[in-house]
């Protein structure tokens, strides 16, 4: 584990021993019935500086993911979890794009 880092990024509060990856780590930290709407800048404050584990090689603070979300606020999970993929994928935080320019299928 890095120093650096408030917890174990593949402990029980991280990515549960390299089991679970971005958006499920991410997802971990809110509650669907109590979190929403939910605001961007505050949850980073929160959270910004937790490891989100995006592939078997690669960990980043999730702060570093959400500089790509463009959307201030979100009123339901699902809302996060399009705006969350989508910076993501702007990002280049994945390799695997089902649409667009390279559709071609890469294991995370």
């Amino acid at each position: 584990m890095s120093s650096d880092w408030p917890h174990d990024p593949d402990g029980e509060e991280g990515s549960e021993g390299m089991r679970k990856y971005d958006m499920a780590v991410i997802a971990k930290k809110v509650d669907e019935d109590e979190d929403f709407p939910l605001d961007r800048d505050e949850f980073v404050a929160e959270y910004g500086d937790d490891p989100i584990r995006v592939n078997y090689r690669t960990v980043v603070p999730l702060s570093e993911i959400f500089e790509f979300v463009e959307q201030a606020e979100f009123e339901t999970i699902t809302d996060m979890h399009k705006a969350v993929g989508a910076a993501m994928r702007q990002g280049g935080f994945w390799d695997y794009h089902p649409q667009g320019v390279n559709p071609e299928q890469k294991h995370a």
